[in-house]
């Protein structure tokens, strides 16, 4: 028998992460050599597993998958991950990607999807299915906010009027409408209300 493919699972749903292990564990190539909860265990156990391949959620208490990533490649530069979230904005898949995962899968995806997506990332090769492509393709064509931008947005988001977001950041009213109307312009969209969909739809913020 070929050697199998070693795997550790990153999933805080406690229901979802046994599932998968029984799963994964009954197929003839697959090793499933660790399963835990949170980034943070991931990043202590990962020296310990050493998988071949990591299957990594994306928000976790603690320590978010996408920091998990960069955590363990600073160690581990040859750590293969592959995202499997039910994110699908553009910006989660971009971060991801530039974190340095191989492959991002939705949950959901067929058991097969899954396998394929593994082998293939064990071999060395990149696995984006073509909707998430397409996602990615507008989000590199798309204008980046800025920092100060994304600061003003993400209190949008939670409800803040300009007043207050304008005391949060120490700016001006002034200030923040500028940078309102600078984030409506980039993101296409004619209001407020829009921008805060637009921004939780695509994950440039994660709505609490």
């Amino acid at each position: 028998m070929p050697e199998r493919i070693r795997v550790m699972l990153v999933e805080d749903h406690q229901v979802v992460r046994q599932g998968l292990v029984a799963l994964l564990s009954a197929s003839e190539d697959i090793e499933v050599v660790g399963s835990v909860g949170d980034g943070l265990e991931a990043v202590e156990r990962f020296g310990t597993a050493r998988p071949d391949v990591t299957l990594m959620d994306l928000q976790m208490p603690k320590l978010g998958g996408v920091e998990t990533i960069r955590r363990i490649r600073e160690r581990f530069a040859e750590a293969r991950f592959i995202v499997l979230t039910t994110f699908d904005g553009d910006e989660d898949i971009y971060r991801a990607l530039q974190a340095g995962a191989r492959a991002y899968l939705l949950k959901g995806m067929p058991l097969d999807d899954l396998l394929v997506t593994i082998r293939a990332v064990h071999a060395g090769r990149l696995h984006v299915p073509a909707e998430v492509a397409e996602k990615l393709a507008q989000r590199v064509s798309g204008q980046d906010l800025t920092a100060r931008e994304l600061g003003v947005l993400e209190r949008i988001v939670a409800g803040r009027a300009n007043k207050e977001i304008a005391s949060d950041l120490c700016i001006s009213e002034a200030t923040v409408k500028t940078h309102v109307n600078s984030l409506l312009g980039k993101l296409g969209v004619a209001d407020r209300t829009h921008a805060a969909t637009v921004a939780i739809q695509r994950g440039l913020v994660h709505h609490r």
